[in-house]
C-alpha cells in the first residue's frame, strides 16, 4: 500500500503537534502545507521538511496530489476551508471546536457523510486512557446508572506564561477576540470538558444553562489588533437525557493549573474519578464491595491509539472512526445553547 498522503491546512502553533504526530506514523507522509501567511508557512515547511506550500485550500486541492487532510485552522474558518476538501472527496481530521456555530456544523457533518469520506473531530483527550477505559467501565453498567457528575478543565495562562506570554503572541490573542473567531474559554476548552464528560457517561444532552464571565486584562480591554471580549470563564449545569445532572465549568483564571481536567460521574452501583494531571491520565473508582465503605481504588488502564493513528487507520480500513463530525456537530449545539442561555437568562440582583 502506498503511503498516505496529508496535506496541514493552517500552520500556526497546533499544526507542531499535528505534523509530528504524522511524521511518527508508518506508512504517512506529510506532503504540503496551505497558509495565508507566507511566512509562516515556509517556516513550517523549513522546520518540519515539507516541500511544497499552498496560500489557499483551492489551490492545494487544484494540485491535488493529497490524501487527506488535518485541518488546523482558527476556529472561524474551520467550515469555509473544509467544505470544498469534502467536496473534492478527501479525508479530513478537523480540529474543535467543529465551527464556529451549529449551522455551519451542521453542514460539514452532512458534507462528509453525502462524501462518503472519513472524517474526525480532534478532541485531544479522546488519546486518555482512563476517560476510554472509564466510558467502557459506564457502557458495562460498573456503576449502574448514571445519577450526577462533576467536570472542569482548569488552565491558568491568563494568570501566568508558563506556555508564553498570554499578551504579546497572537497564537493567545486571537483565542481571546470574538472578531478573530474565538467563542472564548467556552469553544477552546469548554468543549473539551463538556465531551469528556458526556462522552463517559455515554448519554446526551437535552438542557443546559450557562454563565459566562469576560474579565478585564489590559486597558480599553484591548491589545493592538485584538479586542478581548471573549469570554474567560464558563460555568455550566446540564441535564443529560437520562435525567442525570451536572456541572460543567472551564476557566483560563483557574491559579495553579497549568491544564486540568476532572470527571466525577455517580450512579447506583458506584462512582468514578477521571483526571488528566500535568498529561497523566489516571482513573480511581468506588465499586462492588468499596462502594459501600466509601473506599477508592486505583484502576489500571491499557494504553490508546491517538486520534491521528485511528484516522490514519480509518483511512487505510475504509471505515468511520469517532468522534466524527456528527459528534462535533452535537456538540457545537450545546455550545451555541450556552451562549444563548447566559444573555437570556442573566439576571443581576438589586442592589
Amino acid at each position: 500500500m502506498s503511503d498516505i498522503r496529508i496535506l496541514i491546512v493552517g500552520t500556526g502553533g497546533m499544526a507542531k503537534a499535528h505534523v509530528e504526530a504524522y511524521q511518527s506514523i508508518p506508512g504517512v507522509k506529510v506532503v504540503a502545507g496551505v497558509d495565508t501567511n507566507k511566512e509562516r508557512l515556509d517556516a513550517f515547511r523549513a522546520k518540519h521538511g515539507i516541500g511544497t506550500g499552498f496560500a489557499s485550500v483551492a489551490d492545494a486541492i487544484a494540485w491535488g496530489e493529497f490524501d487527506a487532510v488535518s485541518n488546523v485552522t482558527p476556529d472561524a474558518v474551520h467550515h469555509v476551508t473544509t467544505m470544498p476538501l469534502l467536496a473534492a472527496g478527501k479525508h479530513v481530521l478537523c480540529e474543535k471546536p467543529l465551527a464556529a456555530n451549529y449551522n455551519d456544523a451542521a453542514e460539514m457533518a452532512a458534507g462528509a457523510a453525502k462524501a462518503g469520506v472519513v472524517n474526525m473531530v480532534n478532541l485531544t483527550y479522546r488519546n486518555g486512557p482512563a476517560l476510554i477505559h472509564a466510558a467502557r467501565m459506564v457502557a458495562d453498567g460498573a456503576i449502574g446508572e448514571v445519577r450526577h457528575f462533576e467536570a472542569s478543565y482548569l488552565q491558568s495562562w491568563l494568570t501566568q506564561n508558563a506556555w508564553g506570554p498570554w499578551d504579546k503572541e497572537s497564537q493567545w490573542l486571537w483565542r481571546l477576540s470574538t472578531s478573530h473567531g474565538s467563542l472564548g474559554v467556552l469553544g477552546d476548552v469548554g468543549v473539551h470538558i463538556l465531551d469528556f464528560a458526556t462522552f463517559a457517561a455515554g448519554l446526551a444532552v437535552t438542557n443546559v444553562s450557562c454563565r459566562l464571565a469576560t474579565f478585564h486584562k489590559a486597558p480599553g480591554d484591548r491589545i493592538g489588533e485584538y479586542v478581548l471580549d471573549a469570554n474567560d470563564s464558563a460555568t455550566m449545569q446540564i441535564r443529560l437525557e437520562n435525567g442525570a445532572i451536572g456541572v460543567v465549568h472551564a476557566s483560563r483564571f483557574a491559579s495553579g493549573h497549568l491544564n486540568d481536567l476532572t470527571l466525577k460521574l455517580f450512579g447506583t452501583k458506584g462512582g468514578l474519578d477521571v483526571r488528566l494531571d500535568r498529561g497523566v491520565s489516571k482513573l480511581r473508582a468506588s465499586i462492588g464491595e468499596n462502594m459501600p465503605k466509601g473506599v477508592w481504588a486505583d484502576v489500571d488502564v491499557p494504553p490508546v491509539k491517538t486520534n491521528y493513528e485511528r484516522f490514519i487507520a480509518a483511512i487505510q480500513a475504509g471505515k468511520q472512526e469517532l468522534p466524527d463530525f456528527a459528534r462535533g456537530a452535537a456538540l457545537q449545539k450545546v455550545l451555541d445553547l450556552a451562549v444563548a442561555s447566559d444573555k437570556a437568562h442573566s439576571v443581576d440582583l438589586a442592589v
